[in-house]
């Protein structure tokens, strides 16, 4: 037992002996560089070498692109291409079957292998259809002369319902300017005209989606936005148009500039309607030019 505690104490002692590292001038034998370390720090100094590179290493896999030469790793972007590939090589899968039964279903028709519809819902032939009597009750009848004598598709009034309607609007004047003509509709003229300066843009009265972006040869370059709540207005006669069908416009931004353009004006002004569930409105009632 005491051999082996000396033996021990021996080799603790060994890994706590300093030991120096002299580097030499082979032909001057100047100094030029020295180390000194013990067995003990020298096991301590490789360790933490070592723990410092595998966590080097370690990061370069995780963090950096070099992964993707590691046998096993992929790139994300691969694997995205194959998630989108697979997924259109699914939808071309399903677009052939169904052609497939397309075609193989006009095939059958020029053939002429048809299967005939079932019959139970065809007309007996032994009901003679053209003696039967239908007559429309009292109330039924009372309705439709109601229906036909309603006036449904003058546009010659502004109900009040309507007025009312609008009444929750807040408008955006499209022009400031001089009203040259009122809304008229005993005149079919269901709109205003505004006279205004030259290259003045013209501003839209409510936010809204652009529906009609044309020219034509009576009214010119005209522009007409849905509003919401079955809301319409119309702008005629500009000289440019600065939207398009389809774009989506807020309350004031300029959609057009003010112009002569059309065979129906006499002079550099603005044509404005506004259109409440397909019946006119009279823009002066509800803004200020």
């Amino acid at each position: 037992m005491t051999e082996e505690k000396n033996k021990k104490s021996k080799f603790l002692e060994r890994l706590h002996n300093r030991y120096r590292l002299v580097v030499m001038n082979d032909d001057t034998f100047e100094e030029k560089f020295s180390l000194r370390l013990t067995p003990f720090g020298l096991v301590i100094l490789l360790g933490s070498l070592t723990i410092v590179m595998i966590m080097i290493v370690t990061s370069l896999i995780a963090f950096t692109p070099l992964r993707e030469y590691i046998p096993g790793y992929a790139a994300g972007g691969v694997r995205r291409d194959l998630v989108r590939l697979t997924f259109r090589s699914d939808s071309l899968e399903k677009a052939l079957i169904e052609q497939n039964l397309f075609m193989e279903n006009i095939g059958n028709v020029l053939r002429g292998n048809v299967k005939s519809d079932s019959t139970q819902n065809r007309p007996n032939k032994n009901n003679d259809y053209g003696k039967l009597k239908i007559n429309a009750s009292k109330k039924e009848d009372e309705l439709r002369k109601g229906i036909e004598a309603q006036d449904q598709y003058s546009l010659a009034y502004e109900t009040e319902a309507n007025k009312n309607a609008m009444s929750s609007f807040f408008f955006f004047t499209p022009l400031k300017g001089i009203v040259s003509s009122s809304f008229k509709t005993n005149e079919q003229h269901y709109g205003i005209d505004i006279v205004g300066p030259e290259n003045e843009a013209v501003k839209t009265t409510l936010d809204g989606t652009v529906i009609l972006a044309t020219w034509s040869s009576e009214t010119g370059y005209t522009i007409t936005i849905q509003h919401s709540n079955n809301l319409i207005s119309v702008y005629k006669h500009n000289s440019v148009l600065l939207k398009k069908v389809g774009d989506n416009v807020k309350a004031g931004e300029a959609i057009a500039i003010i112009g002569n353009s059309g065979e129906q004006t006499t002079g550099p002004h603005l044509h404005f309607e506004l259109w409440y569930n397909g019946t006119p409105i009279d823009p002066q009632e509800y803004m200020v030019f």
